[in-house]
């Protein structure tokens, strides 16, 4: 069986009032569960990206490997979140 990472999930950007509530700074760790308190939507459109870096994947366009920068789907927010996969 592969080594799954968790993977901390911060906002780091947001242009407009979220509907859900999100505001800068916050912080959720993704692991065997799906974190408290982050909407469906940022959560639905960020999966795969989470899902990569938790067996290990990294993205070739960031600069550092185990991160990725990455909107949810609401243009009138644009919440950008900074995920991080943990040693």
């Amino acid at each position: 069986m592969s080594k799954r990472h968790d993977v901390k999930v911060t906002l780091v950007s947001q242009l407009g009032k979220c509907p859900a509530g999100h505001k800068v700074g916050d912080e959720f760790i993704v692991g065997r569960h799906t974190p408290a308190g982050i909407c469906l939507g940022a959560f639905g459109s960020l999966l795969p990206f989470i899902t990569t870096l938790r067996y290990g994947g990294s993205f070739p366009w960031e600069k550092t490997e185990g991160e990725g920068t990455f909107c949810c789907p609401d243009p009138k927010v644009v919440n950008t979140f900074k995920l991080e996969r943990l040693p």
